[in-house]
């Protein structure tokens, strides 16, 4: 069977506050490559009890269902119940709640769509918190602000249980690759003893320190990922406007510095305005919104954000939430023939 281990050790909750500022100073990686699909990780220590896994979305399913594959003993719970079907073929367990699954397993872990989603699965009635003990883990892998991302690890260590943040970068096929990047912290211990967990599912692992570090660096790489599409939409439709084929500029960008894999595998697509969603728009801006406020807490100043986040409020506003984030190309689109029709209304006039 698939192998990992864990120890509880933490009680106490850090304070509502920003990421600490000695981040820098303190910051303690840890990079491993993914394990293989025997569940063999860089910890080296076996695992033999249960694993909970509470939300089966478009990223939860697969990391679960990576667990599963590599042996592990799993036991699932969704909100929609017939989302755990999939995972009860593989061979996964159901339990009616996330206090159920917390109870039954020694460690859980948790992706929810968003803070309140979050909160509420682990602190609300018939919440996981419910379920845990002392010697049990619960991993939030979710991307939750880092005062919610508290909120939690408050709640879980008041029942002497161990608590872990570990948003993930990278979207559907990543996890399903079990190639994402998870962005620890909080209980070392626990880190340490779920390592090989996380290298099932990933293919790297970070340890940031205090809980609240973890959600702050996801939502800084993830303000940096969306504004970067508003500019590669903006590119897109800029070189058609001007008579290039945007096919050229994404396979031009594609053998350059600014090379990214992120253009070169949504460019296609997006071209033929195709959005096959494997990042919800709405959950792009909801980053961009957490990593505002996350800004204006420490008063740093991001104006490239802010536009891109209004664009991606436009682009909800047509209708676009549920489908993949470089959607928001379709808010420039909107734009653009706005102003043309704002233009003819003008020259109509005179």
């Amino acid at each position: 069977m698939a192998a990992a281990a864990f120890l509880c050790a933490r009680a106490a909750a850090a304070a509502l506050r920003p990421p600490s500022r000695g981040l820098s100073r303190r910051l303690l990686a840890s990079r491993v490559a993914a394990a293989s699909s025997s569940g063999e990780g860089g910890g080296g220590v076996e695992f033999q009890g249960k694993v909970g896994f509470l939300g089966l979305g478009i990223m939860g399913a697969p990391m679960a269902s990576n667990l599963i594959k590599a042996g592990c003993d799993v036991t699932v719970w969704n909100r929609t119940k017939s989302k755990c079907d999939p995972l009860l073929s593989l061979g996964a367990k159901y339990e009616p709640s996330p206090a159920e699954v917390a109870s039954s397993c020694d460690v859980t872990f948790a992706m929810l769509a968003d803070p309140q989603s979050a909160a509420e699965v682990a602190c609300g009635a018939g919440g996981a918190a419910e379920g845990l003990a002392p010697g049990k883990g619960y991993v939030d892998v979710s991307t939750v602000d880092g005062a919610t991302s508290k909120l939690i690890e408050e709640r879980i260590t008041s029942t002497g249980a161990s608590f872990l943040e570990a948003p993930v970068s990278g979207s559907k096929k990543p996890a399903e690759d079990g190639l994402l990047i998870f962005l620890t912290a909080g209980d070392e211990s626990l880190f340490k003893r779920v390592a090989p967990l996380l290298d099932v599912m990933g293919k790297s692992r970070f340890y940031l320190g205090d809980v609240g570090n973890g959600a702050a660096m996801k939502l800084v790489v993830n303000m940096v990922m969306g504004s970067m599409m508003v500019s590669f939409s903006e590119g897109l439709l800029l070189s058609e406007k001007v008579g290039l084929d945007p096919s050229t500029l994404v396979e031009v960008i594609s053998q350059g510095a600014i090379s990214a894999p992120m253009f070169s595998l949504k460019g296609p697509s997006m071209v033929k305005a195709a959005y096959p969603t494997a990042f919800p728009l709405k959950h792009q801006q909801k980053d961009l919104r957490l990593a505002l406020a996350l800004a204006e807490s420490v008063s740093q100043s991001i104006p490239t954000v802010a536009a891109a986040n209004e664009l991606y409020k436009a682009a909800k506003s047509l209708g676009l939430a549920d489908h993949d984030f470089s959607a928001v190309i379709e808010a420039l689109k909107a734009k653009a023939e706005s102003s043309q029709q704002q233009q003819f209304v003008q020259l109509s006039c005179h």
